[in-house]
Parts: structure tokens; C-alpha cells; sequence
């Protein structure tokens, strides 16, 4: 600590005097992912007594991007940064390290290259879906509760009556924050078809009714059946997000659309044993159904401006989290997360996290759209809250998400014309 705040000092003073602030030589590391915040610097303190580095982890509650673009604007940029898939394509071409020579690479399907230059190392893999407690239902049915049987919609609608009728008061809770609205619920209307980026442009130019388009009318029908069995119905923008999801934890109610980075909230409480994923129900042949939505999350990218020496420090850290059996363990029991590399075989121990890897290993993930303005969430999040609110309807949230695609700045290269990016498999070594 008293490091840490020895640098920050000495990086203000240099600001104030005006003067170009002096790299410091240690492995620094940015972590964005809040929750394991404690692990990373854990990790970090004994990670730098067993390998002789100094390495350091530091957290901002900005926004990714204004935040390193304040280091970078100090010339005082991090050896290591944990960002989001589009802060790669935004960073990567200018400030990333090419990582095409690096062992992993072939060991999984969520690296991210730009150019053909690996840049973006993949963290974890996360998806959404519909969680289910299944200890709720087989209490109401008095069967075991097997997902696949609900593909459809009206299978799901069927099942959620069978519950109220079983003495069930509310089956579903719905989280009314807006990254879960927009940026997770609404953003599958955008990645459930074949070329999201000709989508995404064609709402950008006008040329998408929303109102008739199909997907975005599957998914709505699916999230009208969600408010039909919602809890909090008669005030749905009144609901916590812990209470809704305290009541999935303990059996209250049996569904939320969420993802797997919930079971941090539901492990607090008094959870049922049998909990898991499943793909958002829907009356639909085009075999979304069957899957979850997601893919890497997070993804860290060594600076290129850095000296060699810290390069490497960087580049052996990295290894040492794919290879070796205590930076797999790191992963997987001290953050519980789920691996990007199938190099790593230990068991998720989350029921969530093995639904997302199950999913995951069958080959059943639709890949996430990394392209979203940065006021995406919050502005289609306030629309979908006062969908979810009962204050428009469905032709007027259409119109509302279409006037903000019109008005917003792409950043989508397929639509730009801009650099060639993309997450791209790792080819299999001979």
C-alpha cells in the first residue's frame, strides 16, 4: 500500500510540474473485474515473493476506457490491463503487444486478434441465459427438472402455470437494472442472427423495423411471459436486484435471466443445491434455444510502449495462469471463474459456471457483440425500464431503441470500415 500510494503521489507531482511522468519498473496490473479484487492482490503479493517481481493490481471505479485513457494521456500506461472485448479493439491496434509467438494460443476459441495479431488474452467465459432453481420446481411438480424440455416459449409459459397452480405465487423475478436490461436481455436481439454487424448497420441507417422484426419479436413475446409471472409485477422497477435474486437462491420463485456472475450475489444466501443455466425459451427453428449467449469476458493485453523486461514479466504471468497448476487453481477455486483455455480441466465449482461450460464445451455459445456506444446500456436500459414499467409498449420501444441506433456513433469495423477485428479461434497445432 504504502508503494502504491508513494506512485500515485509522484505521478500527480509530476503532472503539476508539468513534467513527462517516469514509468515505474514494476509488473503493473489493471483489474476492472471488481468482484475478485481482493484475489488479484492476494495473488499478486505472493505471486511477487515466489518469482522475484514486484508486482502490483490496482482498481478504478471509472469506466474502462476513461480510465486508461487518463494513463495513457500521462504517457504512465500499465504493463497489464483487464478490459472488455471492445476496449481490445479500440487499444489493441495502437498499445498492444503482438502475443502471436505465446504458447496459449492454441489453447482456446476466445483469443481475440486484430490485423492477424494476437492482442486480447481471454480471462473467462461468461453467458446468459435463464437461471433455474430446480429444487423449487421438483418441490411444485414432484419431478426432476430437466431443462432441454423447455425449448419454447409455450413450454415454458405451460410450465410457469403449472407452478402458480402447484401453489407457486410468482415464478419469475426480473431484474430491472439497466445493464441487465439492455446490455444483456435486449442485446441478444442484436446477436441472435447471422451477421449482427449488417443488423446493427442497417438500425443505424434506417433501413430495420424493429416492430417487425422477427427476433426482436421472439425474444420480446418471451420477456412479456417473464412479467406475466414476475414477482414484482406490480412494481417491477421497485425490485432489488438481491431480493430478486435471494428469492431464486432460497426456492420463492424458480427463473431470472441473468448469467453466470450472479452466483456471486445468490452464494450469499441460503441457496438451493440444484441451480442452474439454461438458453432463453423461445417459439423459434433458427436453434437459439439451444444455446446460451456469450463467449470470453474480460481480456487482458500487455502495453507495447513498456520496456522488454517488463514485456516479458508480463508475458511469463500469463503463462503462468494457462500452464501451471497454481495459476489454474487461481482461476478456478480462488475467483471461480470459468476458463477460456481447455488446457484447464479442474472442476467449476459453481452450479452456474458448470452450465456455462457445459454449454461451452459442446459448442453451444452464440458469440457476444462487442461493438455497443458506451451509453448503450443506459440509454436502451432506460427504454426497456419503462417497457418493463407498463409506460410504453412494444411499437415504442422499438421506435425508441431504433432513434438511438440512428443517433449513436458506430465503432463496429464490418460497418466502419475500419481495422479488420474480430475474435478468431487459435488454430490447432499440428
Amino acid at each position: 500500500m504504502r508503494r502504491r500510494t508513494a506512485a500515485v503521489m509522484a505521478t500527480i507531482l509530476a503532472a503539476t510540474l508539468g513534467a513527462t511522468p517516469v514509468l515505474a519498473d514494476e509488473l503493473s496490473v489493471f483489474n476492472s473485474k471488481s468482484e475478485i479484487e481482493e484475489q488479484m492482490e492476494d495473488m499478486a503479493s505472493d505471486y511477487s515473493d515466489e518469482n522475484d517481481v514486484d508486482m502490483e493490481v490496482y482498481y478504478s471505479q471509472d469506466t474502462v476506457a476513461a480510465h486508461l485513457s487518463t494513463k495513457y494521456a500521462s504517457k504512465d500506461p500499465y504493463v497489464l490491463s483487464m478490459v472488455d472485448a471492445k476496449d481490445i479493439y479500440s487499444l489493441g491496434p495502437d498499445h498492444a503487444l503482438d502475443l502471436s509467438d505465446q504458447p496459449w494460443v492454441k489453447d482456446s476459441s476466445q483469443i481475440i486478434s486484430i490485423d492477424g495479431k494476437v492482442m486480447g488474452f481471454p480471462v473467462c467465459i461468461e453467458a446468459r441465459g435463464v437461471i433455474y432453481n430446480a429444487d423449487a420446481i421438483k418441490k411444485i411438480t414432484g419431478e426432476d427438472f430437466d431443462p432441454a424440455s423447455v425449448k419454447t416459449l409455450d413450454d415454458f409459459d405451460a410450465l410457469c402455470q403449472k407452478l402458480v397452480d402447484g401453489g407457486m405465487e410468482a415464478p419469475t423475478g426480473i431484474m430491472k437494472e439497466d445493464w441487465s436490461l439492455a446490455a444483456h436481455y435486449l442485446q441478444e436481439v442484436y446477436e441472435e442472427r447471422e451477421d449482427p454487424s449488417a443488423f446493427i448497420k442497417g438500425l443505424h441507417d434506417g433501413t430495420v423495423d424493429l416492430a417487425k422484426d422477427e427476433k426482436f419479436n421472439s425474444l420480446m413475446d418471451t420477456f412479456d411471459v417473464l412479467m406475466k409471472y414476475n414477482y414484482a409485477k406490480d412494481a417491477p422497477i421497485a425490485a432489488e436486484r438481491e431480493t430478486t435474486e435471494q428469492k431464486l437462491a432460497e426456492g420463492e420463485i424458480a427463473f431470472m435471466f441473468g448469467g453466470n456472475w450472479d452466483w456471486s450475489v445468490i452464494n450469499a444466501y441460503d441457496y438451493s443445491e440444484n441451480m442452474g443455466m439454461m438458453p432463453v425459451p423461445q417459439n423459434t427453428d433458427d436453434g437459439s434455444n439451444e444455446k446460451l449467449v456469450g463467449g470470453g469476458s474480460k481480456y487482458f493485453f500487455i502495453d507495447n510502449s513498456v520496456s522488454e523486461d517488463l514485456q516479458k514479466q508480463a508475458e511469463d504471468w500469463l503463462n503462468w495462469l494457462v500452464n501451471t497448476d497454481d495459476g489454474k487453481d487461481f482461476l478456478v477455486n480462488t475467483c471461480a471463474l470459468v476458463p477460456a483455455f481447455k488446457t484447464n480441466t479442474l472442476d467449476v465449482s459453481d452450479p452456474l459456471g458448470k452450465s456455462v461450460k457445459s454449454y461451452a464445451d459442446d459448442d453451444k455459445l452464440i458469440a457476444n457483440y462487442n461493438y455497443d456506444p458506451d451509453d448503450h446500456y443506459s440509454v436502451c436500459g432506460a427504454s426497456m425500464q419503462k417497457y418493463l414499467a407498463g409506460e410504453i409498449d412494444r411499437a415504442e420501444l422499438a421506435k425508441e431503441v431504433e432513434t438511438y441506433w440512428q443517433g449513436a456513433t458506430l465503432a463496429d469495423p464490418a460497418v466502419t470500415g475500419g481495422a479488420a477485428a474480430g475474435t478468431e479461434a487459435a488454430t490447432e497445432a499440428e
